[in-house]
């Protein structure tokens, strides 16, 4: 497990591989911008110093340098929302892995299921009883009584159940049969053991009993059948059995017993076994885990059942939570051995359940669904799952059973171990990415309008629409604020009505730049107005009027990137008290630029008429009415 978990590889999320190839792209691009800036100022006479420092003022408003800091910024408030629904982050940037998950590989025990295990059947000499009727005077129940409770290292004191639950339910049910646990272990103590191993599937105990040494033995039936003495017609009622009570979803163990004369045993003693008996357990599934894998199916998430049950056993439950259906199906671990990881790959596709896996056969499910351009997030609480935890892309761990191993390999930890938490989580996820989106579009559209109007009035010989500070004011004020208010826009549940993103996609698809395009170029149209209108009268009016539509109508354009269709006359214009906030502070920002005398002087602020500062609002307020007429032509009234 230490080299499993050794060779597992953490993968960054698409939003960060997304960011990085946006940030090289992004920066080149505008460079060469700002390269052509200067070359045209020099060309008309500027000065080299002036020329240079204004290039390199336009780099730095028009590359959105802030975003990363917003990106976290969201990221943060979602860990904190998650926390409240029971799921802890451990690694920021699984908030947004979650959101691109399109393949859950969860454990059943405790996630799928209430983890509360009671037993319900038992098999001796063939026979299947029902708990209420177990009858101790029989010699081969006593057997198994005393098996069960003896080979089991869990213990139930004060109501307080200690280990495995599969363990402790065994425990509740000979103290149900009115069996004194402390004293049977007290009297018959253990001398002997070779712990449960997952590659074996047994567990064995070594006691003296009546001067005999005896050996119990418990563990999976299909693996137990092969190591008893019984007959061929003996075997073949046994499997009967179990497949009967694993139809009916119920976990089996099975119990046997061989007599000894060692004082230590090891796993080769565990042959020549004589059959005792079955005992059947149920652990029902969570009334919610039915509702919740409808919902991923519905979002386009492929839920898939990983366990260590008896194959029927893990059917039964997968097919009544709607994991399993007829498009789907399930096998056992040991069926993966025949494909190497290439065939693996369209191997896994149609399988829903994997039964009696081991942990290589984990990690092996997760990387081939990863081959297949998956987002996959791997659910687990034992140390035996923790490569494969690390290996997924969101690798979740169990908060209540799970193992400090677990934990530390996980990217998020559930507080109620509940299946969901998780989709819950996704929901956030996929919020966030759309929220990020949102600021991303902001950012980009106005730090698009300003190169514009940059380009045009060097073009036309015009002088610069602004001044170094002007682009440094907008860049540090009205930019960050509205960004940060859009990327805490409210949660909606439309998002888990769409498939998941392709892991391969850009956020820059052609859709996605042409609406910056658009957007910033409507902008643009609004800001050169502006100058020409001042410009009538002075350079400096023209750079005043210029710099004050760019900063209102980016703060006006905050409200139109909430959404993909019109917001105006919608609810939604007034639900996120974040963004108003923003959209507050920045008018108050940018209104004591342009009236306080020390910080006209400072900002090279002209004087206007009150028209002049009429046409200021008119031009920013309609540069977003402009944005909601398109939207409203060319989008879908609800967000796509």
């Amino acid at each position: 497990i230490a080299s499993l978990i050794q060779n597992a590889s953490e993968r960054k999320t698409p939003l960060q591989n997304t960011l990085d190839e946006f940030g090289k792209k992004l920066s080149i691009a505008i460079l060469i911008v700002c390269a052509v800036v200067f070359g045209l100022s020099m060309l008309r006479g500027g000065k080299l110093m002036d020329s240079f420092m204004f290039a390199i003022a336009l780099a730095v408003a028009a590359i959105p340098e802030a975003l990363s800091s917003i990106v976290t910024i969201v990221l943060s408030f979602g860990t904190q929302k998650m926390s409240k629904e029971n799921a802890i982050i451990r690694k920021l940037q699984a908030v947004e892995g979650l959101g691109s998950v399109s393949v859950i590989c969860s454990d059943k025990t405790g996630t799928l299921t209430q983890n509360k295990m009671t037993v319900r059947k038992i098999m001796v000499d063939g026979r299947i009883i029902d708990t209420d009727a177990v009858d101790l005077d029989d010699e081969k129940t006593k057997i198994m009584s005393r098996a069960m409770i003896l080979c089991n290292d869990s213990s139930c004191k004060d109501g307080v159940e200690i280990g495995d639950p599969t363990e402790t339910a065994l425990i509740n049910f000979g103290t149900k049969l009115g069996i004194d646990t402390d004293k049977v272990r007290e009297t018959l103590p253990r001398i002997s053991e070779i712990p449960f191993d997952s590659d074996r599937k047994l567990m064995s105990t070594l006691h003296v009993i009546d001067g005999e040494k005896v050996l119990y033995v418990k563990g999976a039936a299909d693996v137990l059948i092969n190591r008893i003495t019984s007959s061929d017609e003996e075997k073949a009622v046994i499997t009967q059995r179990v497949a009967e009570l694993s139809e009916k979803g119920l976990r089996i163990l099975a119990f046997a017993e061989k007599k000894f004369d060692k004082d230590t045993v090891c796993p080769e003693d565990e042959d020549g076994l004589e059959f005792i008996g079955l005992i059947a357990m149920m652990d029902p599934p969570r009334e919610e885990s039915k509702a919740a894998v409808a919902e991923c199916r519905k979002a386009g998430i492929k839920p898939v059942m990983i366990t260590g049950d008896h194959i029927v056993t893990a059917s039964a439950i997968a097919r009544e939570i709607g994991i399993l259906d007829d498009n789907s199906k399930a096998v056992e671990g040991h069926e993966l051995d025949a494909y190497s990881d290439e065939e693996l790959v369209d191997f896994v596709k149609d399988k829903a359940v994997y039964a009696r896996v081991t942990p290589e056969h984990k990690i092996r499910i997760v990387r081939a669904w990863q081959a297949n351009g998956c987002i996959v997030s791997m659910t687990g609480d034992g140390v035996n799952d923790a490569p494969a935890l690390k290996q997924a892309d969101v690798g979740v761990a169990m908060g209540i059973t799970g193992t400090e191993v677990s934990k530390d390999a996980a990217s998020m930890v559930l507080a109620d171990d509940n299946f969901a938490t998780i989709v819950k989580a996704i929901r956030n996820g996929r919020n966030i990415y759309e929220n990020i989106k949102k600021a991303i579009l902001f950012l980009l559209s106005g730090n698009f309008a300003a190169i514009l109007v940059v380009l045009f009035n060097s073009l036309l010989g015009l002088p610069v629409p602004f001044a170094a500070i002007h682009l440094l004011f907008i860049n540090l004020l009205t930019d960050s604020l509205p960004a940060i208010g859009l990327g805490l826009e409210p949660h909606t549940e439309e998002v888990m009505k769409r498939k998941p993103r392709n892991a391969n996609e850009s956020i820059l698809t052609r859709s996605f730049l042409g609406e910056i395009a658009l957007y910033g170029g409507v902008i643009a149209v609004a800001v050169a107005s502006a100058f020409l209108i001042g410009n009538k009268t002075s350079a400096a009016l023209g750079m005043t009027m210029a710099f004050a539509v760019l900063c209102s109508a980016r703060l006006f354009h905050g409200f139109s990137c909430k959404k993909n269709g019109p917001v105006i006359f919608s609810k939604e214009f007034f639900n996120n008290k974040f963004g108003l906030m923003a959209f507050g502070l920045g008018m108050v920002f940018l209104n004591s630029v342009l009236l306080i005398p020390p910080l006209k002087g400072l900002f090279k602020i002209a004087d206007m008429t009150g028209m002049q500062f009429a046409w200021i609002y008119i031009l920013s307020f309609g540069s977003m009415l402009v944005i909601q007429l398109i939207k409203a032509i060319f989008f879908t009234k609800s967000d796509k």
